[in-house]
This record gives C-alpha cells, structure tokens and sequence, in this order.
C-alpha cells in the first residue's frame, strides 16, 4: 500500500493504492497526517482508484482526514472509489460526511 501526495494553493491530492486493511491503516494515517500537516489545505482529495481491498480500517482513516480537515476549516472530497471499498465506507455512512465522486 502506497500514499502518494500533490498538491498546491492549500488543496492537497492524496492517492492510495493498495489494501487499506488493519495492517496498513496506521501507516496510511500517519502519512496523511504528516502530509496535512505539511499543507494545511482546505481541500482534501482522496483517490481511492488504487485500492484492491478495504476494511473497517480504511474508515478509520479517512474519518481521520476528516476530522482533521474540519479543524483546519477544510473539507474532503473522495473519488474513484472501487466498488469492494465503497460498500465498506456506504454501510458506515462515511458518504454522509464527505463528498463522494
């Protein structure tokens, strides 16, 4: 699994690839955080396209990016979303609180 960040003018572009799943979830969420961090962006883009498996582990993560959106004023945007992980993040409601594309 694999983070790959872009970005600029406070939106930040984070690409995961790989299993999101109880093994990788932490390292994930570390370099997401260290990437918000970095950008403090007011715009969070997630591309999920990479994703072969997710579990309940990648709605931690992406709860997280979220709240930490939200206190940097901000908001998180997710996209190409495979079908396996968005069944995953719809049962838990997760699209309530971000935009899905």
């Amino acid at each position: 699994m694999a983070v790959t960040c872009t970005g600029c003018d406070r939106v930040l572009n984070a690409a995961i690839s790989g299993e999101v799943d109880h093994h990788g979830a932490r390292t994930i969420m570390e370099e997401l955080s260290r990437q918000i961090d970095l950008a403090l962006p007011r715009q969070l883009n997630l591309d999920l396209g990479g994703v072969t498996f997710m579990d309940s582990s990648g709605i931690a993560v992406l709860l997280r990016a979220y709240r930490r959106l939200g206190e940097l004023g901000g908001s998180v945007r997710v996209c190409n979303v495979p079908p396996q992980a968005g069944k995953v993040l719809r049962a838990a409601g997760i699209d309530k609180l971000m935009r899905f594309e």
